[in-house]
């Protein structure tokens, strides 16, 4: 008995046929290798219905059609001589038209069916104009008649008949028109259903499911340039080889200059130029089989256009490009041992250049390893209609619509904003193809937008360094001139604080407002100054002057802190504060800010797993930590091995609880000199 939602009765009443009940074609596909868009085509014309026994009658008539209609390649020389024998034959197969200006007529080529020169009418070519742009699958009619004569060459096969199985002609209004009679959440699991997935089964958390919904977004944006990394069994590229006709897969190491960009003698456009999106499957193997496609690839991805020959000028495409493979160790231990760009090959996984062109990292590492459940037996739209409405959504733009509602933070330069931009449009074709959302839709796709641009960033500052350190990445909402900082999830894990020797002016610290706890990440970086202090990552004023409150104790007391080379008024001091787990920062920052500071001057590694607890008065006295077992505690969960706290705390030792003094040194100071020699991690 089928059991149909109420999703499942608004889809069939709103869209009837172009809907299939998404569990038949895999009982389909199972045996026969046919095409995914050909099967639902077939399917969503028989059973685009909630009656059982309809239903099982349509199935009985798609495998009927596909056993005597359908032409595998193999088979060519079978079904031409088919034709023949009987005069005229109904296959199923792919057919494009090419124009021979020569003899000013059109000739029709059959893929499967190994047909090269069929005749073919002006007026069917001018109904199926698609036929001239790549081919499409139909179910064509064909006659043999060997008095059809081409001078010496024989062209019997004519073509009597075509009914295309993918959409000839598109219209998307009715896409538009029918969205207001869903809700958002409707439309995502609509949207999700379409690729196969259910939306309502385990492990299908809102994250994943805007996750696996991001996977679109190269189909609906022009030159967006898509990276996925993550474990096996994900379905990192189940969206480019079997939902949509218009993008194509290539395999490690077969991306060469004439395939992508364009062919050296006969000067014809590659890849990009043909595709909607272009799949590198095999990314962390090799991507090029040329070093020269390399630079090629980094200007397309830049103004998706390149010059491979001055004299011929500059090409261009609209190809996104999407980069898949595999992270065979947890992300935590790619991160403490490396960086998140590490898998891919040696080609390009240390190219700044080339990596800072990506717009969206999408944490593969956190998607559901597919299991049967999790794969829909409801109504989605048919494979066909699908791709037709991602491609038609590709001649809009909403890339303005985030400065209606919010303006960007300092951090982000161009190069961020236009990937935030792309993908806020991106979404809202998705779900709001008919250009109604409101400012909290644009919110959440802006968080999630900047999320995914921050990821390549702060991989670029591991692998690339200064050039990279504005990663604190924001935006400020218009209205209520609040600025919001946007973090990510993998810094988060319980080995937030590395295991390794931290570098110079890189320290952790425990902040406490009286309510909540927040584990806090500052970043110090000095440049030849003249004693300039920045302070990002925070817009409160009290924190500010916590920080500023440091500076200028160590700016105050220099000849006694620092050595002569080593002045301050030599350097100038960034400061970025990272509020990397927990509700809200707050003060108490100062014994941290004045070991990175001093670590950052005198360019020394601090020890493995550190965190500092404790502030400075502006006299420079040690002032004891607030919340001092919670926030030791908190330390040692997310992985600090030593945390160096002040002697005033000493008599809330036996608070702390035995496990944490298990994993957790907790040497105490009492004053900076000791601080030094206990943070320092000695040559």
């Amino acid at each position: 008995m089928i059991v149909l939602d109420a999703l499942d009765n608004k889809l069939i009443e709103t869209f009837k046929g172009f809907v299939v009940k998404k569990d038949l074609v895999r009982s389909v596909k199972v045996g026969a290798n046919v095409p995914v868009f050909v099967l639902e085509y077939l399917i969503a014309n028989s059973c685009s219905t909630d009656d059982e026994e309809k239903i099982k009658e349509g199935m009985a008539n798609v495998k009927r059609i596909l056993t005597e209609h359908y032409v595998n390649p193999e088979e060519s020389d079978l079904i031409q001589s088919r034709i023949r024998e009987k005069g005229s034959y109904k296959i199923i197969d792919k057919i494009s038209v090419k124009l021979d200006t020569a003899k000013d007529v059109y000739w029709a080529q059959l893929q499967n069916s190994n047909i090269k020169n069929g005749v073919i009418s002006d007026a069917m070519v001018s109904a199926h104009d698609k036929m001239l742009m790549g081919g499409i699958w139909a179910i064509i009619d064909i006659e043999y008649d060997s008095f059809s004569k081409d001078g010496n060459k024989g062209t019997p096969f004519i073509i009597q008949d075509i009914k295309p199985i993918q959409l000839s002609s598109f219209d998307n209004t009715r896409i538009i028109e029918k969205r207001k009679e869903f809700s958002k959440k409707e439309w995502l699991n609509l949207l999700l259903r379409s690729c196969g997935y259910e939306p309502e089964s385990e492990g299908m958390s809102d994250r994943v499911k805007m996750l696996l919904l991001s996977r679109l977004l190269p189909m609906v944006e022009s030159n967006f340039n898509f990276i996925e990394l993550g474990p096996r069994a994900t379905g990192k590229s189940f969206v480019y080889k079997e939902l949509t006709p218009y993008a194509t897969l290539v395999s490690g190491g077969q991306g060469t200059i004439a395939k992508l960009f364009v062919h050296g003698s006969t000067g014809k456009i590659g890849a990009v130029g043909k595709w909607d999106a272009i799949c590198f499957d095999e990314s962390t193997d090799k991507i090029f089989s040329d070093k020269a496609a390399v630079p090629l690839m980094k200007d397309y991805m830049e103004s998706g256009s390149f010059t491979r020959d001055a004299a011929k000028g500059e090409m261009s495409g609209i190809a996104s490009i999407i980069l898949n493979g595999n992270i065979n160790q947890p992300v935590e231990t790619v991160l403490q041992t490396s960086h998140l760009f590490s898998p891919l090959s040696e080609e390009v996984n240390s190219d700044t250049a080339f990596l800072d062109r990506i717009h969206f990292y999408l944490p593969g590492w956190e998607m559901i390893k597919f299991s049967p459940t999790n794969f829909t037996v409801n109504f989605g739209f048919s494979t066909d209609y699908f791709s037709e409405c991602l491609k038609s959504f590709r001649k809009y733009t909403y890339t303005d619509v985030l400065e209606d509602y919010f303006t960007l933070g300092s951090h982000l330069k161009q190069r961020d904003t236009k990937p935030v931009k792309k993908t806020v449009s991106g979404l809202i074709k998705l779900l709001h193809p008919d250009g109604n959302f409101t400012k909290e839709d644009v919110k959440e796709y802006v968080e999630l937008a900047i999320e995914m641009r921050r990821r390549v960033k702060e991989q670029l500052k591991r692998i690339g360094g200064m050039e990279f350190w504005d990663t604190n990445f924001s935006y400020i909402d218009k209205e209520s001139q609040e600025e919001h900082f946007v973090g990510l999830p993998e810094e988060k894990g319980s080995h937030l604080i590395e295991n390794t020797p931290l570098q110079p002016g890189v320290c952790y610290t425990a902040t406490s407002d009286g309510e909540s706890l927040a584990l806090v990440r500052l970043e110090v970086v000095t440049t030849p100054g003249s004693g300039k202090l920045n302070i990002t990552g925070v817009s409160n004023t009290q924190i500010k002057e916590n920080i500023k409150n440091t500076f200028l104790y160590i700016k105050a007391n220099e000849k006694s802190i620092l050595n002569e080379q080593h002045s301050i008024k030599n350097f100038d001091i960034s400061i970025q504060v990272t509020k990397v787990l927990g509700a809200s920062l707050s003060t108490g920052l100062g014994s941290a800010v004045y070991i990175a500071i001093i670590s950052a001057i005198y360019k020394k590694n601090l020890k493995p797993g550190l965190a500092v607890l404790g502030d400075l008065s502006v006299g420079g006295a040690v002032e004891r930590a607030i919340n001092f077992t919670d926030k030791i505690t908190m330390l040692s969960e997310n992985g600090a091995k030593t945390v160096i706290v002040p002697m005033d705390n000493l008599p809330e030792l036996s608070s702390v609880p035995a496990s944490v003094l298990g994993n957790t040194d907790a040497p105490f100071y009492s004053n900076n000199q000791l601080l030094m020699q206990k943070a320092i991690l000695l040559d």
